[in-house]
């Protein structure tokens, strides 16, 4: 009998079966640790098999509380023998560290029974659509997290991207004014890498609402650590497959402006690091503009409030271009321009977060840019995950190649 098979029967024996698939990877773990470890190994081997001689002997209520003491124990000493051989070891050891303590972590707040906050999502639209909401997937499928425990903090009204109701869903701009949500978002730089200051700020808030004060908290610094290797080209892309569920969305149930057309082409523009405000730029988006009107209804969804550094783009009325601006609460804007997003043909404009929605929605994008400053990372991410969900896709262009962008315009807007 090996070791492994020890340990897990000596597991089964005193606790009925609970957990023993863990303590079965822990054992498998202590056969792997390298040379420098080999003799702490032995010592924790040699234990196992003296706690295997004592069940073996038919212990009694008593012996077997005793005994079950001395296996957590093991189990103890087994994890901190890993975590230190894993912490001596390189790039991809540390990886396997840090994954083995995130684990332990969503183990914790799995194993609770009270209310469980997702969130708060204070960041772009295109890593909450692309890496956070899948993980958020991932971690409900493999904890089978209870529904009835959740609350998802995010902000626009995407309550629906997240697969909940509104009634399980709370809003940083139902908390905070635009401006205040804007300046505090900025000051954390918008990547939640740790529960910042904002963060806990938004937590107080949300809680204080549902009349709550003790939580669980899944917070989307999980996911940045995570997924860090990837961006920082330490792992490939198998790393975000193994701790993601991509699905495709359904378009929200929104009261939209009263005349949009019912055919039409969704269209946002604004200036970004990857999209200047130059005046180059904003020639070109108004030619692409003039060209889409051409071929028929534009709905801009340049929503009217401002909430973090993207400027918009101010298109100039035409009787074939349409605002959903007026009267639109901020705590309903992406809300909005999802379901606009979800009905239209195709979506153009500045390449970002935006052109990701598009493709969740069934809906091809062509996305703009003028400087390449964005990681290929998350273009690639992107395009993998839509051709696994079977699903339109987004094609990035430079300003540059404005010879094929009619070219584009007319196959993308083409009638169906």
């Amino acid at each position: 009998m090996t070791e492994g098979t020890r340990f897990g029967r000596i597991w089964s024996r005193v606790t009925g079966g609970a957990q023993a698939q863990r303590i079965a990877d822990l054992e498998r773990a202590v056969r792997k640790l390298g040379e420098g470890q080999r003799d702490q190994a032995t010592a924790l081997q040699s234990r196992i098999a003296a706690v295997g001689e004592r069940v073996a002997q038919q212990p009694t209520a008593k012996d077997l509380q005793e005994l079950l003491q001395a296996v957590r124990a093991l189990g103890t000493q087994i994890d901190r023998s890993i975590d230190d051989q894993l912490a001596h070891g390189g790039a991809v050891e540390r990886q396997r560290l840090d994954e083995r303590r995130l684990l332990k972590r969503l183990d914790q707040i799995a194993a609770g029974t009270g209310p469980l906050l997702i969130g708060p999502w204070t960041g772009e639209v295109g890593f909450e659509l692309l890496y956070w909401i899948p993980f958020v997937e991932w971690v409900r499928a493999r904890w089978s997290l209870d529904p009835a425990r959740q609350v998802v903090l995010s902000r626009g009204g995407v309550h629906s991207w997240y697969g909940t109701s509104a009634a399980d869903y709370i809003d940083a701009f139902s908390l905070f004014t635009p401006e205040e949500f804007r300046l505090a978002t900025e000051q954390d730089k918008r990547k939640q890498r740790r529960v910042a200051a904002f963060d806990r700020r938004v937590v107080e808030r949300a809680t204080a609402r549902l009349g709550i004060t003790d939580v669980d908290l899944v917070h989307p610094g999980l996911m940045y650590r995570m997924f860090m290797p990837f961006w920082r080209d330490e792992a490939g892309f198998a790393r975000v497959e193994q701790f993601t569920r991509p699905r495709r969305l359904e378009p929200p149930a929104e009261a939209l402006p009263a005349g949009l057309p019912a055919d039409y082409v969704a269209v946002r523009f604004y200036f970004s690091q990857c999209f200047p405000d130059t005046p180059a730029n904003r020639e070109f988006v108004r030619s692409v503009m003039a060209s889409l009107v051409e071929r028929g209804p534009v709905v801009v969804l340049n929503p009217g409030v401002r909430v973090d550094d993207h400027a918009d783009y101010l298109l100039t009325s035409s009787d074939r271009v349409y605002s959903i601006a007026e009267g639109l609460a901020p705590e309903r804007n992406l809300a909005v321009q999802s379901a606009v997003i979800g009905g239209a043909r195709a979506f153009v404009g500045t390449y970002g977060g935006y052109s990701y929605l598009a493709p969740l929605y069934g809906v091809p994008a062509l996305a703009f840019y003028s400087d390449r400053t964005f990681k290929l990372h998350h273009l690639h991410a992107a395009q993998r995950v839509f051709e696994r969900l079977g699903s339109a896709t987004v094609m990035p262009i430079d300003t540059a190649h404005a010879p094929i962008v009619q070219l584009a315009l007319a196959t993308l807007t083409a009638a169906s």
